[in-house]
């Protein structure tokens, strides 16, 4: 996982200040609709709208956006989506094994796309559960590394349910069960350790070591994946060296 979440928050940092900010900004405010819709209106009581906002917030969407789309999610203001959540699988170069998650209003335009962007980006389209099963869903809170280390994290969060804390250069990212990401947050915040993001997302249990060659045909067939607007997340199970990841920048 740590070739994968290194070049992710590359990625990340990079659409902060590039022509993708606008499709990210899309994609976070429908995280927050979609989470109001399920769970209300109500912050306090609803974690998962709670992080879908704070998570906007880290990537600079504007308050006015964010209390808009927590309005039309719980049904306070017109304009309102019923988005669905659809998961396709497949694979990427090498073998690795792919996730795709969408958030969709049409499933029959969602399934096209990414077929489409699979197919011409050297990937393949495969059969629900042939890749599933080499993934985990988990909890996944990443920490900015400025200002703290790892053994604070560690400590902070060690009783709270974490499984796992994981140097990845920039950023710590927190391993734990599903049910245990209010608690692991909480014990940050507790400890005065601020996170950029804490979300549900697939940990893979194998991993494929990918070079220099392998890692650009993956990376090419993710980022295709990650500008449909239908598609929220792409998890896959590959791992890749830091000098990789310098070599094809």
């Amino acid at each position: 996982m740590s070739g994968h979440s290194k070049w992710a928050t590359t990625k990340h940092k990079k659409a902060g200040i590039d022509a993708k900010r606008g499709k990210l900004f899309a994609k976070l405010i429908k995280n927050i609709e979609v989470a109001a819709r399920t769970g209300g209106g109500d912050l306090s009581g609803n974690p998962t709208l709670f992080d879908a906002v704070q998570k906007a917030k880290k990537s600079s969407v504007p308050n006015d956006n964010i209390d808009r789309a927590v309005k039309r999610g719980a049904g306070l203001e017109a304009g309102g989506v019923d988005y669905q959540s659809i998961t396709y699988e497949g694979y990427a170069a090498a073998g690795v094994a792919v996730l795709i998650e969408c958030l969709t209003d049409n499933k029959n335009r969602s399934a096209m796309e990414v077929r489409t962007a699979m197919t011409r980006n050297g990937g393949n389209m495969a059969d629900p559960g042939s890749v599933s099963y080499l993934f985990s869903r988990k909890g996944v809170i990443v920490v900015p590394a400025t200002g703290t280390t790892e053994d604070d994290v560690l400590m902070a969060v060690l009783d709270a349910g974490a499984e796992e804390v994981r140097d990845l250069g920039d950023t710590f990212e927190i391993v734990c069960e599903p049910g245990d990401i209010v608690a692991v947050r909480t014990a940050l915040q507790e400890a005065g350790i601020e996170y950029d993001s804490a979300d549900m997302g697939f940990v893979p249990s194998v991993q494929v070591e990918l070079d220099a060659d392998g890692a650009a045909k993956v990376f090419k067939l993710i980022d295709a994946l990650e500008d449909l607007d239908d598609v929220q997340n792409v998890y896959a199970n590959y791992d890749v060296s830091d000098d990789v990841l310098e070599t094809i920048g």
